[in-house]
């Protein structure tokens, strides 16, 4: 195949990126938090411009998404080894954000899931992944991304009903 043929077939990586960019970035922002989403976005969109020439092209979504999960591992590995603040800033909401407030609660209770279900559901929740992309990024059945995502949403459900029995 010639530089002309891929080309062809391959659209272009800006194209790629204006169309993925938004449901990785809500993954990240899931994965590893809003503050350093972005930092883990440019590392994912760097390491997919690299091996553009040589991506499967049955699911790119999926292939951008297992990107991105492996990005947000590394980041947390990163993070193990670096010291942390001592001190969380207090978060005071605005009165007339409720819907953010429960918005942060339920995104919050999605952070302290078991990896592959904190994956599993921000892949179908935040980037809204169909579950045979969800499977393809996760290196799963099928089957089990569907598992993944019924036991991260009942353990969520658990979760929220115990907060707000603490009310």
């Amino acid at each position: 195949m010639t530089a002309a043929d891929a080309s062809s077939v391959r659209p272009p990586f800006q194209r790629f990126l204006d169309e993925h960019a938004a449901p990785v970035l809500a993954f990240l922002r899931t994965m590893v938090g809003a503050a350093d989403a972005d930092d883990v976005f440019q590392e994912t969109f760097m390491a997919a411009l690299r091996a553009y020439d040589d991506m499967d092209h049955s699911h790119p979504r999926a292939w951008v998404m297992t990107i991105a999960r492996r990005k947000a591992i590394d980041h947390h590995r990163s993070r193990s080894r670096r010291p942390e603040p001592a001190g969380e800033l207090d978060e005071t909401a605005a009165p007339d954000r409720a819907d953010a407030v429960a918005d942060r609660e339920v995104w919050t209770a999605v952070a302290a899931l078991p990896d592959g279900q904190r994956a599993a559901v921000a892949m179908r929740y935040a980037a809204d992944l169909p579950y045979r992309e969800i499977a393809a990024a996760l290196e799963i059945s099928e089957a089990a991304a569907r598992r993944r995502v019924a036991d991260g949403l009942r353990t969520l459900r658990e979760t929220m009903e115990r907060e707000e029995a603490l009310r």
